[in-house]
């Protein structure tokens, strides 16, 4: 049998029990990979219950930097006896299986093409601890001492992260040391390593940072200028405002008079945070809520009325697994639709997408101008894969210099000298109107904020001339968006190819290393990431110049695909589904044979 043979490229699986305290100790183990300059993607696999159910974490090691889901699993670190069977089925053959040997297992729970690595994780922690909490806390860094030696990570490294975490607080630097050590002493007494898989020093991390997507969006709209957030705590989003709140304590307070220079309401629901959010924004303030899909639902009457009165607001959709509670602590990208035409009657929202921290970071931010500049709702449209995930990513970077677009603002000094103002009059052409914020004047420029239709001097009226002119300057408004939100990105293949494929978002990684593959394999395609809705001219462009465009999404119906039939007035036909939605972020390998299965059954 041969072992699969690997250096700085493979993947590692974690099973453990939800409250065991593996989550830090798996942590541990990517961030050291790290450390020794090889680039790891981890994600966490978790259930909604708090305790006792199966977690996974899944780190991919790869030296070349890809950070998507490869597909299969290398190595499984075995520690949940539930979900054994499933486990020892992942590994691909001439993979590694670590467990916990204490208790011998029958032979009918191994693999003939698969290697067994046994140690008694369990009795060397009871031997060493008399502490029940103790014992099982430790029993994991017990096993990631072991690993350390069987895929050769110098142990130095785990000790300055550990000097780095416990600073101050010997005791426990101390006994997690001994743990690493125990674990360590096993394997070369006990075992040969390293493994066929390992991992050797390189220098691929760079200057990239180490964070998730939600920590990211919550300082991403503390420099946006966002001041006002209004939320409601809802799986996978929470941590937005939290981090939110964190970065205001630290950049908002006045160091003299520690008066806070921002707002941060946890309302009683999704309704009211979205009604206090639309309520800031017409009063002028930069102001956010962050939820997921069930939220978004709620909220739909709101962002209706914020689009008809257009007012600026940004909402943030982390999205995960629906409809209904749906799947709460899964990934998916199915809030499309619902968030394309939040509302009821004829309404469209600008959409963007980011596709890792970094751009969750930069999206936030610009949601913010966009809403202003728009005068409407923006919705940035993130999932659980980037927001609860920690990720490499570029650094953040920000201009102080860069001045904040305030959109069409009229002022009491433009009032006064005679400007005239018509609420929601169209007097440049792009269907955007001037607005003036409360108090500008003391007797100009004040006008009625309904849902109802008016004209353009914002007066009632119910005369189908008037609300014709608004809902046709409103969609004029949404072709101008086009031209302001994020570009397309454009991957031109090798050679000339009349295959193409779309994708956006938490799609992005694994379309990265899926299209070398492909590449090398000879199967050339153009490829275009969407960065935003409404789709700029080139996205229609890109699909015509090609005889088959796939568009890989993480949803069941493709939304993607019928935002760009809708929108475009593009051939069904043209467009070919690459669809993924068990929850799990999408892989390479699943890319790469729906595309090549395509391919294939056109030239048989």
């Amino acid at each position: 049998m041969k072992r699969i043979q690997a250096i700085n490229d493979f993947v590692i699986k974690f099973a453990n029990v939800n409250g065991s305290g593996s989550a830090s100790a798996n942590e541990l183990f990517a961030k050291a990979v790290m450390r020794m300059g090889v680039p790891v993607s981890p994600r966490n696999i978790f259930p909604s219950n708090i305790q006792g159910m199966p977690t996974w974490y899944e780190a991919r090691v790869c030296e070349k930097g890809y950070h998507g889901r490869r597909g299969g699993v290398d190595m499984m670190v075995a520690m949940n006896p539930q979900t054994w069977d499933a486990d020892v089925a992942e590994i691909e053959s001439g993979g590694y299986l670590f467990y916990d040997s204490t208790r011998a297992m029958p032979a009918s729970k191994f693999r003939d093409d698969v290697f067994a690595i046994g140690v008694p994780l369990t009795e060397i922690a009871n031997a060493a601890y008399t502490d029940p909490r103790q014992r099982q806390l430790f029993k994991n860094i017990i096993y990631v001492g072991a690993l350390s030696v069987l895929l050769d990570v110098e142990a130095e490294v785990f000790e300055k992260l550990f000097a780095e975490q416990f600073k101050g607080k010997e005791r426990l630097l101390e006994s997690n040391l001994q743990a690493l050590h125990l674990g360590r002493h096993y394997v070369k007494e006990h075992l040969q390593a390293p493994l066929g898989i390992r991992v050797q020093r390189a220098d691929n991390v760079g200057d990239q940072i180490f964070t998730d997507g939600n920590s990211a969006a919550g300082l991403g709209l503390v420099y946006g200028g966002a001041t006002v957030a209004a939320w409601y705590p809802i799986t996978p989003s929470t941590s937005v405002p939290e981090a939110f709140q964190k970065y205001c304590s630290k950049f908002r307070v006045d160091p003299a008079t520690g008066q806070h220079k921002f707002a941060i309401v946890q309302a009683e629901d999704e309704l009211a945070s979205i009604g206090m959010v639309v309520g800031a924004g017409w009063n002028g303030a930069r102001a956010f809520t962050a939820t997921s899909g069930p939220g978004v639902s709620l909220m739909t009457e709101f962002i209706g009325l914020a689009y008809f009165a257009e007012i600026p607001v940004t909402i943030v959709n982390v999205q995960r697994g629906g409809p209904s509670t749906g799947m709460p602590t899964r990934t998916q990208q199915s809030d499309l639709l619902a968030c394309a035409y939040a509302s009821h009657g004829d309404t469209k929202h600008v959409l963007l997408f980011p596709q890792d921290p970094h751009e969750c970071f930069t999206h936030c931010a610009a949601a913010l101008d966009l809403a202003e500049r728009l005068q409407t709702p923006i919705f940035v449209m993130s999932d659980l894969d980037i927001g609860m995930n920690q990720r490499l990513c570029k650094p953040f970077v920000w201009d102080d210099a860069q001045a904040y677009d305030r959109g069409k603002i009229m002022t009491a000094e433009e009032l006064e000298a005679g400007k005239a103002f018509g609420r929601y009059r169209d007097v440049d052409g792009d269907g955007i109107p001037w607005r003036t914020l409360p108090g500008t004047h003391p007797s100009k420029g004040a006008f009625f904020t309904r849902g109802t239709s008016r004209n353009p001097q914002a007066m009632y009226s119910e005369a189908g001339a008037d609300y014709t002119y608004n809902m046709e300057r409103l969609l004029r408004k949404f072709i101008t968006a086009a031209t302001l939100v994020p570009q397309p990105v454009l991957r031109p293949a090798q050679q000339p190819t009349q295959l193409g494929v779309i994708y956006y978002g938490s799609t992005s990684p694994a379309m990265r290393e899926a299209l070398d593959v492909l590449e090398r394999n000879d199967i050339h395609v153009d490829a275009m990431r969407l960065c935003a809705f409404p789709f700029p001219e080139a996205v229609s462009e890109f699909i015509a110049a090609h005889d088959k465009v796939f568009v890989a999404e993480q949803n069941r119906d493709g939304q993607m695909r019928t935002l760009l039939i809708n929108e475009l007035e593009i051939n069904p036909a043209k467009l070919v589904r690459v669809l993924h939605y068990d929850g799990t972020p999408i892989t390479a390998r699943f890319i790469i044979s729906t595309i090549y299965d395509s391919v294939a059954k056109e030239l048989a």
